[in-house]
């Protein structure tokens, strides 16, 4: 599974198929130096041990 992060570090789009997720950055023209193509399988062991906070941003679109 490839995750495809803009430069701000947004997820932009998901999917199995690497080639799907660069066809989608070409599609809102994301030039490469404007995203970040992560294989999401292989990075669920850095989360697992480290301090995550998910609730960080939780307060900012609350209405």
């Amino acid at each position: 599974m490839y995750g495809l992060y803009d430069k701000e570090g947004i997820l932009r789009f998901v999917d199995s198929d690497k080639d799907a997720c660069i066809a989608y950055a070409e599609l809102f023209d994301l030039g490469s130096t404007n995203y970040c193509l992560m294989d999401l399988a292989n990075d669920t062991k850095k989360v697992k041990g480290g301090n995550t906070n998910l609730d960080q941003s939780l307060g900012v679109y609350n209405n």
